[in-house]
């Protein structure tokens, strides 16, 4: 009996460790390993005030968090992203139940159009288009509403951008 539960005891662990076999720890890119990033500020090409010095910190905070690349300033980053963010969108998604005017939901949308190349080799490693969203619940004061929302519209945006430059094959 014991050599029995020896066995079951063995084959259980394999089972346990077996699970993680797809686990990889570290960084998530062959690309980008062990490269170094340089933020430019993006350009403004909306009516929106103040959508540039969010997203740098947006983008700088997920790509700190994500930690396959490295930050840099100064003219030292082995990768130069830049663009420009070229709408800023909002739509109704519903409404009041009795006020088919009043917005009760409503949905912002950024696009931005987004620029990473090679600083040595001047390469293009990324030029595409990327779009983030959020909801926003529709209060008294919409501006306040909206206000309180765009951190987490540009955290969208800046996920969905590192992850194109750190998962992406180049």
């Amino acid at each position: 009996m014991p050599d029995l539960s020896r066995r079951f005891l063995l084959l259980l662990g394999c089972l346990l460790l077996s699970g993680c076999a797809g686990y990889r720890l570290g960084s998530t890119g062959g690309f980008a390993d062990g490269r170094s990033i340089e933020i430019h500020a993006f350009q403004n090409q909306t009516t929106e005030p103040g959508l540039t010095e969010q997203l740098s910190i947006a983008l700088r905070q997920q790509i700190h968090r994500d930690g396959t690349l490295l930050l840099e300033t100064r003219d030292r980053g082995d990768i130069l992203l830049e663009g420009s963010i070229t709408q800023y969108m909002r739509q109704g998604l519903t409404f009041q139940p009795r006020d088919i005017l009043t917005v009760r939901d409503f949905e912002i949308q950024i696009l931005a159009k987004v620029k990473a190349r090679n600083r040595n080799s001047g390469e293009v490693i990324l030029d595409r288009e990327v779009a983030g969203r959020t909801l926003v619940r529709g209060q008294i004061d919409l501006t306040a509403a909206e206000r309180r929302a765009t951190p987490l519209l540009m955290k969208d945006l800046a996920r969905k951008i590192t992850d194109l430059l750190v998962n992406e094959d180049w």
